[in-house]
Protein backbone atom coordinates (compact mmCIF):
# COMPACT_ATOMS: atom_id res chain seq x y z
CA UNK A 1 0.00 0.00 0.00
CA UNK A 2 1.32 3.29 -1.06
CA UNK A 3 -0.60 5.23 1.56
CA UNK A 4 1.57 7.65 3.95
CA UNK A 5 1.20 9.62 6.83
CA UNK A 6 1.68 13.96 6.48
CA UNK A 7 1.34 14.80 9.92
CA UNK A 8 2.52 13.74 13.06
CA UNK A 9 -1.18 13.58 14.64
CA UNK A 10 -1.93 11.00 11.58
CA UNK A 11 1.29 8.92 12.28
CA UNK A 12 0.61 8.79 16.64
CA UNK A 13 -3.14 8.12 16.33
CA UNK A 14 -1.80 4.65 13.58
CA UNK A 15 1.07 3.78 16.45
CA UNK A 16 -1.70 4.28 19.05
CA UNK A 17 -3.93 1.73 17.19
CA UNK A 18 -1.60 -0.98 16.74
CA UNK A 19 -1.05 -0.60 20.58
CA UNK A 20 -4.11 -0.40 21.60
CA UNK A 21 -4.27 -4.39 20.58
CA UNK A 22 -1.85 -5.13 23.24
CA UNK A 23 -4.88 -4.50 25.96
CA UNK A 24 -5.67 -7.78 24.97
CA UNK A 25 -3.54 -8.61 27.79
CA UNK A 26 -5.57 -6.28 30.63
CA UNK A 27 -8.88 -6.22 29.30
CA UNK A 28 -11.03 -9.34 28.24
CA UNK A 29 -11.36 -8.20 23.95
CA UNK A 30 -9.33 -5.13 23.93
CA UNK A 31 -7.41 -6.47 21.03
CA UNK A 32 -10.51 -5.42 19.38
CA UNK A 33 -12.59 -3.01 21.38
CA UNK A 34 -10.02 -0.03 21.26
CA UNK A 35 -9.15 -0.73 17.72
CA UNK A 36 -12.30 -0.67 16.67
CA UNK A 37 -13.28 3.14 19.02
CA UNK A 38 -10.19 4.58 17.25
CA UNK A 39 -10.27 3.65 13.88
CA UNK A 40 -14.03 4.22 13.89
CA UNK A 41 -12.97 7.68 15.19
CA UNK A 42 -11.01 9.15 12.91
CA UNK A 43 -10.68 6.51 9.69
CA UNK A 44 -12.60 9.51 7.89
CA UNK A 45 -9.65 12.05 8.86
CA UNK A 46 -7.04 10.02 6.96
CA UNK A 47 -6.72 7.11 4.20
CA UNK A 48 -3.38 6.40 6.29
CA UNK A 49 -5.39 5.65 9.44
CA UNK A 50 -8.06 4.12 7.55
CA UNK A 51 -5.36 1.72 5.89
CA UNK A 52 -3.70 1.49 9.65
CA UNK A 53 -6.85 0.56 11.43
CA UNK A 54 -8.03 -2.14 8.74
CA UNK A 55 -4.80 -3.75 9.17
CA UNK A 56 -4.69 -4.32 12.98
CA UNK A 57 -8.24 -5.56 12.76
CA UNK A 58 -7.24 -7.95 10.10
CA UNK A 59 -4.69 -9.31 11.94
CA UNK A 60 -5.89 -10.10 15.05
CA UNK A 61 -9.04 -11.51 13.39
CA UNK A 62 -6.80 -13.62 11.88
CA UNK A 63 -4.65 -14.34 14.98
CA UNK A 64 -8.64 -15.48 16.42
CA UNK A 65 -8.32 -17.64 13.75
CA UNK A 66 -5.81 -19.68 13.83
CA UNK A 67 -6.38 -19.97 17.59
CA UNK A 68 -9.71 -21.26 17.06
CA UNK A 69 -7.95 -23.82 14.16
CA UNK A 70 -6.15 -24.74 16.79
CA UNK A 71 -8.01 -25.25 19.40
CA UNK A 72 -10.78 -26.85 16.92
CA UNK A 73 -7.85 -29.32 16.22
CA UNK A 74 -6.51 -30.35 19.55
CA UNK A 75 -9.23 -30.89 21.35
CA UNK A 76 -11.11 -33.69 19.23
CA UNK A 77 -7.42 -35.61 19.50
CA UNK A 78 -7.56 -35.22 23.46
CA UNK A 79 -10.94 -36.62 24.14
CA UNK A 80 -10.02 -39.43 21.59
CA UNK A 81 -6.64 -39.86 23.37
CA UNK A 82 -8.43 -40.22 26.48
CA UNK A 83 -11.67 -42.17 25.54
CA UNK A 84 -10.42 -44.15 23.12
CA UNK A 85 -10.29 -47.36 24.89
CA UNK A 86 -14.11 -46.59 26.28
CA UNK A 87 -16.68 -48.87 24.46
CA UNK A 88 -20.37 -46.69 23.36
CA UNK A 89 -22.03 -49.30 25.66
CA UNK A 90 -20.41 -47.97 28.77
CA UNK A 91 -21.99 -44.25 28.40
CA UNK A 92 -25.50 -46.05 27.17
CA UNK A 93 -25.64 -48.02 30.37
CA UNK A 94 -25.49 -45.33 32.57
CA UNK A 95 -22.81 -47.36 34.95
CA UNK A 96 -19.69 -45.81 36.59
CA UNK A 97 -17.50 -44.63 33.71
CA UNK A 98 -14.28 -46.40 34.05
CA UNK A 99 -11.09 -45.68 32.40
CA UNK A 100 -9.45 -49.19 31.45
CA UNK A 101 -6.09 -49.01 29.99
CA UNK A 102 -4.89 -45.62 31.12
CA UNK A 103 -1.54 -46.28 30.99
CA UNK A 104 1.80 -44.51 30.49
CA UNK A 105 1.84 -44.71 27.09
CA UNK A 106 -1.98 -43.44 26.96
CA UNK A 107 -0.97 -40.38 29.01
CA UNK A 108 2.09 -39.66 27.15
CA UNK A 109 0.49 -39.03 24.20
CA UNK A 110 -1.69 -36.82 25.79
CA UNK A 111 1.11 -34.99 27.89
CA UNK A 112 2.73 -34.51 24.20
CA UNK A 113 -0.33 -33.47 22.64
CA UNK A 114 -1.09 -30.86 25.69
CA UNK A 115 2.40 -29.79 24.97
CA UNK A 116 2.44 -29.14 21.43
CA UNK A 117 -0.77 -27.42 21.32
CA UNK A 118 0.36 -25.05 24.55
CA UNK A 119 3.96 -24.68 22.86
CA UNK A 120 1.88 -23.44 19.47
CA UNK A 121 -0.32 -21.03 21.35
CA UNK A 122 2.39 -19.27 23.17
CA UNK A 123 4.46 -18.91 19.78
CA UNK A 124 1.53 -17.64 17.96
CA UNK A 125 1.35 -14.81 21.46
CA UNK A 126 5.03 -13.95 21.11
CA UNK A 127 4.97 -14.04 17.58
CA UNK A 128 1.69 -11.40 17.49
CA UNK A 129 3.43 -9.17 20.41
CA UNK A 130 6.54 -8.73 18.24
CA UNK A 131 4.64 -8.17 15.02
CA UNK A 132 2.27 -5.41 17.07
CA UNK A 133 5.46 -3.30 18.39
CA UNK A 134 7.02 -3.93 15.01
CA UNK A 135 4.10 -2.26 13.47
CA UNK A 136 3.94 0.72 15.98
CA UNK A 137 7.06 1.45 15.19
CA UNK A 138 6.22 1.31 11.10
CA UNK A 139 3.61 3.50 11.90
CA UNK A 140 5.25 5.96 13.53
CA UNK A 141 7.50 6.11 10.97
CA UNK A 142 4.69 6.97 9.03
CA UNK A 143 4.42 3.76 6.96
CA UNK A 144 1.13 1.07 6.65
CA UNK A 145 2.53 -2.04 7.80
CA UNK A 146 0.52 -4.59 6.62
CA UNK A 147 0.90 -8.17 8.94
CA UNK A 148 2.07 -10.95 7.73
CA UNK A 149 -0.36 -14.26 7.54
CA UNK A 150 -3.10 -11.59 7.93
CA UNK A 151 -6.52 -12.65 6.22
CA UNK A 152 -8.11 -9.29 4.48
CA UNK A 153 -11.34 -9.76 6.37
CA UNK A 154 -11.68 -5.55 5.73
CA UNK A 155 -10.74 -4.30 2.59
Amino acid sequence: MTTTASTTNETNTAALLHLSSLTQYFIPFGNYIFPILIWSAKKKESAFIDASGKSVLNFQLSMFLYTLITLLIAIPIFIYCIFKNVTINEFSDGEDLIIDNFHSGNITGIVILAFVAILLFCFLKVIEFILIIYASVKASNGEVYKYPLSISFLK
